[in-house]
């Protein structure tokens, strides 16, 4: 909850406790809500962090400030401040496109061994990067894609799963993807990638969450609003959405018909 893919910068901090809370009732137990905390001040993400924390976020997804563009100390002091803030685990998320600043692997190495982080949200599509992590902090060390286009090629590099913007419209291919490599059924594996490739390569067609929100709407799943500056899609997206969509929607609807997880009432 509370990402770049959810708005929040441009959410109040009251509107984030909200989104958190409701995340939170909705999964009843049945699934580790993770909640951003990202701000331009070290301060205002604490107070993130401290806000999620009480309304019941199982963990939280802290990424540098954005614009300012801290050094590597800099990042390891804003990071130790938001895990100290509250008592929950912090998820590193390294996104240099949207901070302007990237995170050494030195540094998410010194970041675990001092107990500040769990695991990373990996958005830079390195793929050389998760056996380099490994190496350094070993196999308990949880790495997460945070690019769609990649995430395939992420876990058979040696990631554990994908922090999804595509999941947001077609939840049970994303899971079926995970599962299959999970479970070593590499056909499955393959099938699965190759159905979400078209549907997320167009939900980057325009800056996230765009065309996300576009998608959304046409599904009848939310409003397609968005916040200034953002704006709605442009009628060349939406017309690749209406492919992309359709081309998933049947195999998608089948496989959540079988999924373990309903939606709360």
């Amino acid at each position: 909850m509370c990402g770049s893919t959810g708005e929040a910068p441009a959410l109040r901090l009251e509107e984030q406790a909200v989104v958190v809370r409701r995340a939170v009732a909705a999964a009843a137990g049945r699934v580790a809500v993770i909640a951003g905390c990202g701000a331009p001040a070290t301060e205002a993400a604490a107070e993130l962090a401290r806000s999620a924390a009480c309304r019941g976020a199982a963990a939280l997804l802290c990424a540098p400030p954005p614009y300012v563009r801290p050094t590597q100390e800099g990042i390891i002091c804003h990071l130790r401040a938001v895990a100290h803030a509250c008592d929950v685990p912090v998820i590193l998320y390294d996104v240099p496109g949207r901070t302007g600043v990237a995170i050494k692997d030195e540094t998410v190495a010194l970041l675990f061994e001092l107990g500040v982080i769990v695991g990373i949200k990996d958005a830079t599509s390195d793929l050389s990067r998760p056996p380099r992590l490994r190496s350094l902090c070993g196999a308990s060390f949880v790495q997460m894609s945070g690019d769609d286009a990649t995430a395939a090629a992420y876990r058979a590099a040696g990631g554990h799963g994908c922090v999804s913007v595509t999941a947001n419209v077609v939840p049970a291919l994303c899971s079926l993807l995970h599962r299959s490599w999970d479970a070593g059924d590499l056909p499955a594996f393959a099938r699965a990638r190759d159905l979400l490739a078209p549907i997320s390569d167009v939900l980057f067609a325009e800056s996230n969450p765009i065309p996300l929100k576009a998608a959304l709407a046409m599904l009848d799943l939310a409003p397609g609003d968005l916040r200034l500056p953002l704006t709605r899609a442009s009628r060349a997206t939406r017309d690749r959405l209406a492919g992309a969509l359709a081309n998933v929607t049947s195999t998608e609807e089948a496989l959540a018909a079988r999924s373990r997880y309903a939606l709360a009432s």
